[in-house]
């Protein structure tokens, strides 16, 4: 594929990463002609300096021979108007980054196909979207439903107090009798193992499993861990990712926001009705205090500012709240989440790119997300007549060493794929896959 990326910021530049692995033929647009040096050393991705919305800048990057533009730049302006350009130009589909959440609720009246924009994604939503999924088991740091949740991916951090710990997978399988789940990755000191029966889990490992419904709560047992209830939530900060999240979470929680600008406060109690808004600086931890954290079960520090959410937490933490969600802007402090005593951390441009990723794969590919600091992706993919893998075993398939089946979704049940799972046609397969296998995964679903 000939993919062109507007924008080489943290979207774009985590984009081309991920498509490196691809071989795909990448050219990064962008006027900062710094970040397009740093970029053409790190990956194998062509460069172009110029403003994407023109003319002349689009005609030398090929537009017209492109299977997919992405406009991920900072301005919204500047996305829209790229996708449309480029459209005109002669590319195939266009994908463009926006911020104003209007756009997104009035997608089907306003049908911006029509004017050459097949896809918008707002990274704030997203996250929300990603809070809102965290929070229904919330006793996990990452979790992400398949089919409305027939099978669901989820990671949990390994204590001192685990029956897994300094065990091998081989050796905890009789802990599982009835193959309701299946470890998938272990995330230790920062790089991605995928598990064999010999792999042996050490204290701190942060462990992913895919589960079917009842052995989520076979997998909380054995790691340890307690199922917690959320109702009372505290959103600290107002910026558009904490706006949306209110929004996604006020119908289901008693949430509480606090942010420390007065207009500000007015302006997000008349678009949130059901949500309390505090005027009030939330790196006070009196403020805190007197505002009820010891009573909530949630605090989300949405803040723009990475530093202050990432303390906030621990004090929330400190305050005994059961689960805490910081939203950083540097990647690279996701992996310190687990270690330094936040829950989760997220990044809302890594949950862009991640998204938009499902693009490029190939084969049937139903859905697709990464997970936060881990090295792999999750894939789903439906199974047809003309596949590799159907009508055969998994034990026969000689899957990639660097990727595992974790499940399958059958005639509206899920279930763990195990050595002599026999796939069929329109079976839904969950798979997690390090980058540079993604190709050979594809090759059994082509």
């Amino acid at each position: 594929m000939r993919i062109i990326i507007a924008g080489a910021g943290d979207v774009g530049k985590h984009l081309a990463k991920l498509l490196a692995y691809e071989n795909q033929d990448i050219v990064v647009i962008d006027l900062n002609q710094e970040r397009l040096r740093q970029l053409g050393s790190q990956l194998d991705v062509s460069t172009i300096r110029g403003s994407a919305t023109s003319f002349r800048v689009l005609k030398d990057a090929n537009v017209a021979e492109a299977d997919l533009l992405i406009a991920v730049t900072e301005s919204e302006e500047v996305n829209l108007a790229t996708s449309f350009i480029a459209k005109q130009l002669g590319v195939k589909r266009t994908v463009a980054r926006i911020s104003n959440e209007e756009y997104l609720m009035s997608k089907e009246t306003l049908d911006l196909r029509k004017v050459g924009i097949d896809e918008l994604i707002s990274p704030e939503s997203l996250a929300a979207r990603e809070i809102r999924r965290l929070l229904r088991i919330a006793a996990v740091t990452d979790s992400f439903e398949f089919d409305q949740g027939l099978l669901s991916l989820i990671g949990i951090t390994i204590d001192r107090a685990s029956p897994l710990l300094n065990h091998s997978l081989a050796e905890t399988s009789r802990l599982n009798p009835h193959n309701t789940f299946v470890t998938v990755a272990i995330l230790r000191d920062g790089k991605t193992i995928i598990p064999r029966g010999d792999t042996r889990i050490e204290p701190n490992d942060h462990v992913y499993f895919i589960a079917e419904p009842n052995g989520i709560d076979r997998v909380l047992d054995l790691t340890g861990k307690k199922k917690i209830e959320i109702k009372n939530i505290m959103i600290l900060g107002g910026s558009k990712a904490a706006y949306h999240t209110a929004r996604k979470l006020s119908t289901n929680y008693n949430v509480k926001l606090i942010e420390r600008d007065r207009d500000k406060c007015f302006e997000l109690a008349d678009q949130l009705p059901k949500s309390l808004i505090i005027n009030g600086d939330g790196r006070d931890v009196e403020i805190l205090e007197e505002e009820g954290l010891a009573n909530m079960d949630a605090f989300l520090a949405l803040t723009g500012d990475s530093e202050t959410n990432i303390i906030s937490c621990l004090v929330a933490k400190d305050k005994g709240v059961k689960k805490t969600i910081a939203l950083v802007e540097n990647i690279d402090y996701i992996h310190l989440s687990q270690n330094i005593g936040v829950d989760t951390m997220i990044n809302k441009k890594l949950i862009a790119a991640n998204f938009i990723f499902r693009y490029i794969r190939k084969g049937d590919v139903v859905s697709i997300t990464g997970i936060h600091g881990v090295e792999a992706e999750i894939l789903e993919y439906e199974v047809n007549n003309n596949c590799r893998i159907v009508n055969k075993q998994l034990k026969d398939l000689e899957f990639p060493k660097e990727a595992v089946i974790g499940g399958v979704v059958r005639n509206g049940k899920g279930q763990v794929a195990m050595g002599n799972f026999q796939f069929e046609p329109n079976d839904r397969v969950v798979i997690l896959s390090k980058r540079e296998s993604l190709s050979d995964v594809e090759k059994f679903f082509k």
